[in-house]
């Protein structure tokens, strides 16, 4: 079969399509899924970099998420799940090729009203969403939520998720095309961070209270003004790294209004935790895909032999949405 491989560390051209060794039949509790579309994630950026290891037994190959159809099952699947159905699915590694083995408790169906391919575009951003902000930093109707990098496929899923549940939701973002996007999927407030101190906008909205739940993806660079930024009880989730690991803060803050920080990953979760997110997520996102209150947002799709430009386009930032890779 045809496979995205990682040649060596390094930038995007360490990418390359090659013919590599077909893949095993399906085990225990597994399926066969030939793939329609691949997720391009930011954790794909890294693993590429040499700065994300791949788990023990997972596939060497880069892509987290991807949509397609079941050509096999293995022993004991679940009898929900046959030869044929279309679905989406979890992955830790394996997404950037034509086929790719999934465990059953990591496979969605595509939501109606959604295209195969737009689906691979969800799994991921609907399951870090909702298992971090939702599942453990309970975020809840008629509470406030900051959504840094509100145009991305993190945010442009978290802005509508939040807004489906009656959640005032912020966003920042750094170009007015961003910020209009963010509006258009319904943010109440959009920041400008490269011209705007979003703290004192923050302030500034919540009457001087400050939000319920921040999810962040920058980390060190933004820790003192996302602790500065939260109300009562509030609750700050990173999800990365963009701005480094590294800071000194002033955890005063914390102590004064009893704030919780928060962090976690999808991939190097135990199977059993990563079923249970997709179940919480099938049960409390599909419907509301279904009913078109939230969407996919899609900004390019690419061949999978140009998985390095796709890669690219990510790293540049320029892109609203999702970035997929057709096989």
């Amino acid at each position: 079969m045809r496979a995205v491989v990682i040649a060596r560390a390094g930038g995007p051209e360490v990418l390359e399509e090659r013919d590599v060794e077909d893949l095993p039949a399906p085990g225990e509790g597994q399926v066969l899924v030939k793939v329609a579309a691949a997720g391009v994630n930011r954790a794909d950026t890294l693993q590429r970099q040499g700065l994300y290891p791949v788990p023990p037994g997972a596939s060497p190959f880069p892509g987290l998420e991807c949509s397609g159809t079941i050509l096999a099952l293995g022993a004991n699947v679940p009898s929900r799940w046959a030869v044929g159905d279309q679905v989406c699915a979890l992955l830790s590694g394996g997404g950037y090729a034509e086929k790719v083995v999934v465990p059953a408790g990591q496979l969605l169906p595509v939501p109606e009203g959604v295209s195969l391919t737009d689906a691979a575009g969800l799994t991921e951003v609907a399951c870090t969403v909702w298992s971090t902000v939702f599942m453990t930093s309970h975020l809840s109707p008629g509470e406030s939520f900051l959504i840094h990098g509100g145009s991305s496929g993190i945010g442009t899923f978290a802005i509508q998720i939040a807004k489906h549940l009656g959640i005032k939701v912020f966003v920042t973002a750094g170009s007015e095309e961003k910020l209009a996007a963010c509006k258009g999927l319904g943010a109440d407030l959009c920041i400008n961070y490269k011209t705007e101190d979003f703290v004192a906008r923050v302030k500034e909205e919540t009457n001087g209270k400050g939000v319920d739940v921040i999810l962040d993806n920058i980390g060190g660079l933004y820790l003192q003004r996302n602790l500065n930024s939260l109300g009562l009880d509030g609750r700050l989730f990173i999800i990365g790294f963009q701005g480094g690991t590294m800071t000194e803060v002033n955890l005063q803050p914390m102590l004064a209004r009893r704030l919780t920080i928060q962090a976690a990953g999808l991939r190097n979760r135990s199977l059993a935790n990563k079923a249970l997110i997709v179940s919480e997520v099938e049960k409390n996102v599909w419907p509301a895909i279904a009913e078109g209150k939230v969407k996919p947002v899609i900004y390019k799709t690419f061949p999978l032999s140009e998985a390095a430009e796709a890669h690219k386009l990510m790293e540049e930032s320029s892109h609203i949405g999702k970035i997929l890779l057709i096989p």
